[in-house]
């Protein structure tokens, strides 16, 4: 088993995570997955905890931006600044995920927006609450697909279309919506929009009922003649055929790698679970003897350990390279893959390993792996990742390899 030294900047950083985790998350785990849509209250002072260590820039738990200048390259990162952002997710999702989801001001909106606004928006933004409005009734890995349409009528746009599966739809102040200047232009053309609560023409449909997660709220959103402000576009408004959809897509380069953090921290509380009542049963997971030497359930789990440190080394690279100035998207992609795929095998064997425990709400191993399929799924399913990592790999575009 592979055990990288946390960096000592980030070991307070880590440590205060993983106490938030355990004294307000966990408790109320449970709480929050039966009463589904209800607002975690207890979260609200934590949330404001978290504001003041973004304020001094020493937030590891919550929204972080890979800011870049035009030619691509990253700029104004703090030193360590999202490989400690992932740290702390790990920490925190070892928790609850879907607790995680719910923190005011720390979604994927608030990334994209720390990503990609400009000093002014981010300045008129700041303390905001922004959710993630990308996947549509007709289109959903492939972002470029979108038919939402934004027009430009004199100082403002008029959005049109609706948004499904958003992740803090209904609590946020605002949402990040992401739609198509010109569908005749294609991937080009595609540019996201601060719409801020309290629009006209901006409709929360429904809550939707869900496998996991349930702690967080996820919307159906509506937008109808929605007139935007034009100073919300997020982004340069000119539609670049070369490098116009990198400039929304380059958001993923950093909430790729958040997202694998996330079932990072779900499988490793599903091993530490498994690993106690492995031990209670009378199962020693011995590392100084092959897998084969051993008990059927420990060979099992060290074969679950490995999978989960592959993908723990995958994440740390990609938030690196980040810090680091490195173009990230192929490991962004490949640490999401990795980590989503595992997660649900993780604990799914978890369950299994432990019996009728972990198929019963006597521990929390069956809602983790009911929390883990999601990981698996939004910010790019396992299948749309692989393409990625393919394209990249072989050198082909997007028209020539489908």
């Amino acid at each position: 088993m592979i055990n990288l030294e946390v960096p000592k900047k980030a070991r307070t950083l880590v440590n205060q995570a993983h106490q938030a985790a355990a004294e307000v998350f966990r408790p109320i785990s449970r709480k929050y997955d039966r009463a589904e849509h209800a607002y975690p209250v207890e979260l609200d002072m934590l949330a404001a905890l978290l504001d003041g260590l973004n304020t001094s820039g020493e937030s590891g738990a919550g929204a972080a931006g890979v800011r870049r200048r035009d030619d691509g390259e990253a700029t104004g990162n703090r030193n360590g600044g999202n490989l400690s952002t992932v740290l702390g997710t790990i920490e925190m999702c070892w928790g609850d995920v879907a607790l995680l989801l719910s923190l005011p001001r720390q979604g994927l909106g608030n990334a994209a927006i720390a990503s990609v606004a400009n000093d002014e928006q981010l300045q008129r933004f700041a303390g905001r609450w922004a959710a993630m409005a990308i996947t549509e009734p007709g289109c959903g890995s492939d972002s470029a697909a979108i038919t939402a349409t934004a027009a430009l009528d004199g100082d403002s746009y008029v959005l049109n279309g609706e948004k499904i599966f958003v992740t803090a739809g209904q609590r946020a102040d605002a949402v990040v919506v992401w739609a198509t200047l010109d569908r005749s232009m294609g991937r080009a053309a595609i540019k996201s929009f601060v719409v801020e609560k309290g629009t006209p023409g901006f409709e929360v449909v429904r809550l939707e009922h869900k496998l996991g997660i349930r702690a967080s709220d996820t919307a159906v959103l509506r937008f109808e003649n929605c007139r935007v402000p034009k100073e919300n576009l997020l982004g340069s408004p000119e539609i670049d055929t070369r490098s116009g959809f990198a400039g929304v897509m380059q958001t993923f380069d950093n909430t790729r790698p958040l997202v694998a953090a996330m079932a990072i921290g779900v499988a490793r509380a599903a091993l530490e679970e498994t690993a106690k009542l492995l031990a209670e049963a009378g199962i020693t997971v011995d590392y100084d003897k092959p897998a084969h030497a051993q008990h059927a359930a420990a060979a099992a789990y060290l074969e679950l350990e490995a999978d989960y440190e592959a993908a723990y080394l995958l994440t740390l690279e990609s938030a690196w390279m980040a810090d680091n100035r490195k173009p990230n998207s192929l490991q962004a992609s490949m640490a999401k893959a990795k980590a989503g795929r595992s997660v649900v095998d993780i604990t799914l064997r978890c369950v299994e390993l432990a019996g009728t425990v972990g198929y019963t709400e006597e521990s929390l191993l069956e809602k983790w792996s009911r929390d883990a399929k999601i990981l698996d799924i939004f910010e790019g399913t396992q299948q749309i990742q692989q393409l990625i990592v393919a394209r990249r790999l072989l050198g082909k575009t997007s028209a020539e390899l489908k």
